[in-house]
């Protein structure tokens, strides 16, 4: 059976095990941290995205770099790579003509 000590305990070893609440600067271990202590139940993505002032679009970003690529998908300065390529929209015909074509010039 479990005392309100040892709660406490695993508590602060668990906030020991999380980057610090005014994180700026997130590197691979602290966003890979932060992943699996949600994965793990240790806290909700809630509880994190409150936490870390993170939007939910951008912890699921992470969390989706990490399943797909693993730590290196972590990393800010490697995400373009990482990206599918998004397919390119046809322009319009509209949006072909040369600027000032359509104006009618008046005298």
């Amino acid at each position: 059976m479990s005392t309100p000590s040892d709660e406490s305990s695993v508590q602060a070893s668990l906030m020991a095990s999380l980057p610090p609440p005014n994180t700026k600067r997130w590197v691979i271990r602290r966003k890979a941290a932060v992943v699996a202590a949600v994965r793990s139940g240790r806290i909700t993505i809630e509880e994190a995205c409150r936490c870390y002032q993170l939007s939910e679009e951008e912890f699921l970003s992470w969390e989706r770099a990490f399943e797909i690529h693993g730590l290196a998908g972590l990393r800010a300065t490697r995400i373009q790579q990482y990206r599918a390529a998004r397919p390119t929209r046809p322009r319009s015909a509209s949006l072909k003509k040369p600027v000032g074509s359509s104006l009618s010039r008046r005298d």
